[in-house]
């Protein structure tokens, strides 16, 4: 008996789990619904897939890098402070580094060459 109420508990906890994770994330962008979130919607989607977001994992400092590096060469707007504040905030908070992320990006002198 103690065994079936154990499964079943297991069971529960399994479906209940994803049901209010699907609450936290965005069904349209895939994005984790926090404070900033409507920020990174508004600002990353406009050039690229939310999941290009979603898929990064990075420490404030990455993602600013990345966001100078979308700056200086992908044509990404400048943001207002307090903009670029909650964005940062947001990614660093719900998509921060991992032990199985991906490699650092190549220096810019690895690079080839623009045309």
């Amino acid at each position: 008996m103690r065994t079936a109420t154990l499964a079943l508990a297991g069971l529960m906890v399994a479906f209940t789990l994803p049901a209010l994770a699907a609450d936290e994330v965005d069904e349209a962008t895939g994005l984790i619904k926090a404070p900033g979130w409507e920020q990174v919607r508004a600002h990353c989607g406009g050039c690229h897939s939310h999941k290009l977001v979603t898929q990064q994992r990075g420490t404030r400092q990455a993602w600013l890098d990345r966001i100078r590096w979308m700056q200086a060469t992908q044509n990404l707007w400048q943001f207002q402070p307090e903009v670029e504040d909650a964005i940062l905030s947001y990614l660093a908070e719900n998509y921060p580094p991992q032990a199985n992320q991906r490699r650092a990006a190549l220096a810019p002198a690895l690079m080839p060459p623009k045309e």
